[in-house]
Order: C-alpha cells, then structure tokens, then sequence
C-alpha cells in the first residue's frame, strides 16, 4: 500500500481503493467504533510503545503505526519502479512479493506478533540497486594467479583506474612479484603507486571501496574470504561487510562472474557512477569449536598460543563462508557419522562420504554435483545435501535462513572427519569438536550486467547448458491428418 491511492468503485456495496500499481483490488470493511476500539487496544497490548514502522513493500515512503492499524486481510503487493511525479501510468509491474509486513493481519482476529526483530521483508530483486553514499576513491583487484593471459587485462585496468579515474588501487603482493610484471618496464611507474597486502596479515577492511575481480569463480571466492568478521585471529575490526564485487569473466568456469573485459571502461564507469543493479549473495557464519588436545597449550586472556579463541578452555575459529562448508570422511576407509542438529534438535545422522551445507550461491556447484536442487541466490535458505548416502532415504532439504545446524562426531563414529570451508581451511574434526553454521549478516553484493534474475538465467545456460538437448521433431502434416482419420 502506498501514499496515494485513487477512490474506485464499489464492489458489492462495499467501498473498495484500488492501487494504481496492483492488478487486484484491495477491499476495506468499514467497521463500527467497537471494533476500532478493540483494535486499537489489541496493538497496545502487542506493543505498548506503539513504534512505527516503514514497509519496503510500499516503497518505504509512508510510516505506518500501531495507533492505527489496517483492517481486513491485505493483498499481495509488487514492487515497482519509480514513477515519474504526477503519473500513474508510468509504473512498471515487476512481480507479486508475498510476506509479513508490520500490517498484515490474517482473517479478522489474527496477525503477525509486532516484533520487529522477527519481521521479514521480502524485495523484488528488481529493485535491487548500487548506490554509493560517497565516491569510491580506492578499488581492490583481484587476479587470478600464474595465468599469463590475464597480465594484459590486469596491467590495462589499473592503468585506467589510476590515470583515468585517479583511484586508489590495491593488489595482494605476491601478484606484483609475476616475473612477467617485474620484468615489464613500462609498468614499473604504475606500479610504484600500488598499495599491497598480505592475506592473513594485512587488515585491508576499512580501506576498500569496492572490488574487481578478474579471473573466474575462484577469484570471487577469494574475495570473500579476505574479508571475515573481526576475531582474535587476525582482524582488529568488528566488521566483516564486503565491498561491492565487480567480477569479469577472465576464468574457466565463470558462473559468478558475468562482465566480459572488452568494453571494461564504460562498465567500471557505470559502477563508479551507481548505475548498477545487485544481487546480494548470503553467506554462511561458521564457528568451529575444538577441544585441546595439547595440553602444554598456554592460555592467556582468552587466547591461546596459536591466536584462537578460547571459550571455556576449547579452541574457537570463526569463518564466513560463500559457497559451501562440507564435511567428509577425509581418507579414511570407513563411512562418515555425524549428527545434524537445527536449532538444538538432532534431525538427522549423517552416514556415507559426509554431507555439503551450503548458501544458494553455492548450490549450483558442489551442491548440485551431489543431487541438490539449483536455488536463485535471492531465496534465503541453507541447503543440506548428503554426499554418497548409506540410506537412500536421506534427500536433499532446504531449511530457512536464519536457523542454527550444528554437526558433531557421532559418539559410535568409528573415525574422525574433515570440514573445508569453500574448499580452503580444510581440517580434521574430532569426537568433542562442533560446527556451528547460520546464515551471515554480512552478504556479498555481486554487482549484475543486468538484473539478478536474468543475470541467474544467463549463467544457467552458458555455463551449465541448461536444459540444452536436441529438439524433437514434428509430425509431417499427413501424417497428423491420417491419425485424425484414424481415431
């Protein structure tokens, strides 16, 4: 529902509104006193501060209160884009969006507890759009290493962002150390003006404007991992959001990164400007608790020798994860046995090569060599696929985003198993050690060539050759006309 509305007809006796964005109309009951009244205390009682609330449904311009609250049962609502002031006509239909929204009631007596921490707002992915509070002064790029072919890409991009757009521009070191770049003295005075960073040493989080990535999927991956919550490990910061990521196709695969490098200017000048539509790609949150196992290991503060966390003694790693954290039975000859709780509640046990976990993002790649099912980044869940299971019974599930799992050594595990995290950090786990998964807080943002859903479909069918077979062919036309005689 937004700010303006247009009185309509009247359906049934009954005075209706209708949205000049909606395909449908939405009905209001006019109601008697008594009821405003009982209403109006049934909000109070739900919440006695009677805070306000704006709905992104309705493109965050009209703030709703508990004081008053909407009667009746509220339609679907689609978001649009924004009109030109003083038409209607000029609204773009993009698709309905279903979801609890501060006024939604359920019948005549029931709806949503007004609590907003619990209160979800779905956006059309269509909407989503880069924006930049102030201009980006410093870009991070990343290069696939030992590749020769990309060495002209890499030197022709950091060229245009340093002389054409008078950027700040980082590369991790060991990029500059290509005999092929050391060598080159043409780029030896672009070069000097480089900031470098070491992974694992250097804290670059508060230093990066956006990122580019040249490369293929591995590249992007790379970047999400450099950028990790504030931890004892490393990082004094505590915060762990990702700049934008600009990835061109410069790789093998590139399902996540969909710019092609031959017309890089203006495309880089269109992100510069905040003309540029985003998909945010959730990530996982993933704590790994381990029991010491050395026990000459010194405690102090907190921390241990080796800079972990410490929670009662054990030792606590905290990682964000993009694509997926699987958990396998590493070379041992035996069969993996893990638990799987949600939320506290043991749901399942795990018995085969071990199970993946994993973000939408990351379901159409190990997720679905396993079975699983391709889900569009924009779905919030967490996927669970078993890897070669001993009970065929035991399919792939998606539970929502925002629930706990928790995977632990069965206590009759007859051996230990492995986790990796986007396939990097790989460690083994052992009977007392635990991993905790949810979704992160901090997403990636991918910026689109063109929106989140075509983008999405695109790489389905060039990378995947989606649904890609040979036609079959028609029947000949007397064909046809001999079996109509027939039957």
């Amino acid at each position: 529902m937004c700010s303006f509305w247009k009185d309509s007809t009247q359906v049934s006796g009954v005075p209706t509104r209708e949205h000049p964005d909606c395909s449908s109309t939405s009905v209001f009951f006019i109601s008697t006193m008594e009821m405003e009244q009982e209403k109006m205390n049934l909000s109070k009682e739900l919440n006695p501060d009677s805070a306000s609330y704006n709905c992104s449904a309705c493109h965050g311009d009209e703030t709703w209160s508990y004081n008053h609250p909407i009667r009746g049962r509220a339609k679907s609502r689609s978001l649009s884009a924004s009109p030109a002031l003083g038409s209607t006509k000029e609204f773009r239909r993009t698709r309905s969006l279903h979801g609890p929204c501060p006024v939604t009631t359920f019948g005549p007596k029931a709806c949503v507890l007004q609590n907003p921490q619990t209160i979800m707002h779905i956006q059309d992915p269509a909407s989503q759009r880069l924006t930049w509070n102030k201009s980006p002064k410093s870009v991070l790029v990343i290069k696939k290493i030992r590749d020769a072919s990309l060495l002209q890409p890499f030197k022709e991009l950091c060229i245009y962002l340093m002389e054409e757009n008078n950027m700040i521009v980082y590369v991790e070191k060991k990029v500059l150390e290509d005999p092929a770049i050391v060598g080159d003295e043409n780029f030896g005075p672009v070069k000097k003006k480089f900031c470098t960073f070491r992974e694992d040493y250097d804290d670059i989080s508060n230093q990066i404007d956006f990122i580019i990535c040249l490369g293929g999927d591995g590249t992007l991956l790379y970047a999400s991992s450099l950028f990790q919550p504030g931890d004892a490990t490393w990082s004094p910061h505590p915060q762990g959001s990702v700049p934008p990521v600009m990835a061109f196709h410069l790789g093998s695969l590139g399902f996540l990164t969909p710019f092609n490098f031959e017309n890089f200017q203006s495309q880089v000048n269109q992100v510069i400007e905040g003309n540029a539509a985003v998909i945010l790609r959730s990530r996982l949150k993933v704590r790994v608790v381990k029991e010491p196992r050395d026990k000459k290991t010194a405690i102090h503060n907190g921390l241990s020798e080796n800079g972990l966390d410490t929670e009662g003694g054990k030792q606590a790693m905290q990682y964000q994860v993009l694509n997926e954290v699987v958990i396998d039975r590493g070379p041992s000859s035996y069969l993996s046995n893990v638990d799987v709780y949600l939320d506290g509640h043991l749901i399942t046990t795990v018995q085969g090569d071990g199970v993946i976990v994993s973000t939408p993002t990351g379901s159409t790649a190990y997720a679905a060599a396993a079975g699983a099912s391709m889900v569009h980044p924009n779905v919030p869940a967490i996927m669970v696929t078993p890897i070669c299971p001993h009970s065929l019974s035991f399919r792939p599930i998606v539970v929502p985003a925002g629930v706990e799992l928790k995977i632990m050594l069965s206590p009759e595990a007859r051996n230990t198993a492995w986790v990796s995290f986007d396939g990097r950090k790989r460690q083994e786990i052992r009977h007392g050690d635990s991993i905790s998964i949810t979704t992160s807080c901090y997403p990636l943002p991918s910026i689109c060539v063109c929106d989140p859903v075509s983008d999405w479909f695109e790489s389905l069918a060039q990378c995947l050759h989606w649904n890609v077979r040979k036609k079959q062919a028609h029947f000949p036309e007397d064909e046809e006309d001999q079996d109509e005689e027939d039957s």
